[in-house]
């Protein structure tokens, strides 16, 4: 049976997928500029981004240890406010999106846990202990 190449669900999927990108591409961007804003080590910072399904997308900044109390700022309002906004974006997208912010130390220490098998990271933004 051959399937033709061009049908109304396969033109919503590549245009669902055009919207994500775009959307992530915004997001990302907004991300790095805030970031920018207030980090005193912009040289050190790097930002991942995990797309986990068709509708959710992950963002994992990893920044010096001294930034990462700058980014969540007292009681977490800093990274709070900076989420709020990222999730305003990414809902007038139709999608969800998550922010992880770690220092280096923190996320060395994350991937050799996933290496060694003892969690495991299904990109979700929230890393899942191996039974």
């Amino acid at each position: 049976m051959t399937l033709p190449l061009s049908s109304p669900d396969n033109d919503r999927s590549l245009s669902q997928l055009s919207i994500m990108k775009e959307a992530t591409d915004q997001i990302k961007d907004f991300l790095q500029f805030i970031a920018l804003q207030f980090i005193e080590h912009p040289d050190q910072a790097e930002l991942r981004v995990a797309e986990v399904s068709e509708d959710r997308v992950n963002f994992r900044l990893i920044v010096a240890q001294s930034d990462v109390a700058i980014l969540i700022g007292r009681n977490g309002f800093t990274a709070s406010a900076i989420r709020n906004v990222m999730k305003a974006a990414a809902i007038r997208q139709g999608m969800q999106a998550g922010l992880q912010i770690h220092s280096h130390e923190e996320e060395r220490q994350r991937m050799a846990a996933i290496e060694a098998g003892e969690i495991i990271d299904d990109g979700s933004g929230q890393d899942t202990e191996e039974d």
